[in-house]
């Protein structure tokens, strides 16, 4: 369990004001054991790089009361809000409504679990500022620091061969669960996209370079955590099947 966090500093009042630069999405699933403490940790990060920001909880049909959770922060914290469903809708979908629903001009979206280190979140949200439309952690740029099974190792890179080689991206790591986007470049993206669980992520990348949108990569410290929703095997052939499905709905268009 990864434990409670005490919530220092915001108790902010930018929910109530029509300006927020950041607002941070957390898509979840059953994270009860970890949800408070990874909001509390995002509050702290937050804390030293804007005053006017807002951690959304994109909460996806949790079973094991991380909904209860979710909704006692968004009680007690003005500047977390909570994004229910009483069903599950898959990743992409929840943070589709999550996105609509937050007021940031930046969004950024990261996983309950913290594998990619919160110290990158400043680089992400600077990149946005600089005049990037997105900005993705990557595990796979020589500067990156990345702790996973070699099995996951040998997966990944395997499928992201597979979507630099079909889509032309130049893309080293389309799947990390640590992107920030500019909002009204998202926006234009999300539309589009089908995919609502892990291939999400790939395909809002192949939308927005094809849209032009200005991407950009910046290696990160990543650990595999000890719980995952990914199923290593299933998912892989799930999401090779999709690279060809998506690379042949784009032909066709």
């Amino acid at each position: 369990m990864a434990g409670k966090l005490a919530f220092l500093g915001n108790v902010n009042s930018e929910k109530n004001r029509e300006h927020v630069e950041v607002s941070l999405v957390f898509p979840v699933y059953n994270e009860a054991e970890r949800i408070e403490w990874a909001v509390g940790r995002a509050n702290e990060a937050l804390t030293e790089i804007t005053h006017s920001y807002e951690v959304v909880i994109a909460e996806d049909g949790s079973t094991d009361g991380t909904d209860k959770i979710a909704s006692s922060l968004s009680a007690k914290y003005s500047f977390i809000k909570h994004v229910h469903s009483d069903k599950r809708l898959g990743k992409g979908k929840a943070i589709k409504e999550a996105t609509k629903r937050s007021k940031g001009e930046i969004i950024v979206c990261m996983d309950a679990d913290l594998a990619t280190n919160i110290k990158h979140l400043k680089e992400l949200i600077q990149a946005i500022n600089e005049g990037y439309d997105f900005a993705i952690g990557s595990r796979m740029l020589p500067e990156s620091k990345a702790k996973r099974t070699i099995s996951r190792t040998i997966t990944s890179r395997i499928y992201n061969f597979m979507v630099r080689f079909f889509f032309r991206t130049g893309i080293k790591d389309h799947q990390c669960g640590f992107k920030s986007f500019r909002r009204n470049a998202l926006l234009q993206v999300l539309d589009d996209v089908r995919a609502d669980h892990f291939f999400w992520d790939t395909e809002v990348l192949v939308r927005a370079l094809r849209r032009g949108y200005r991407i950009k990569e910046i290696p990160v410290d990543w650990k595999e955590g000890k719980k995952t929703t990914v199923r290593l095997f299933k998912d892989s052939f799930t999401m090779g099947f999709q690279i060809f499905k998506f690379w042949l709905e784009l032909r066709e268009h």
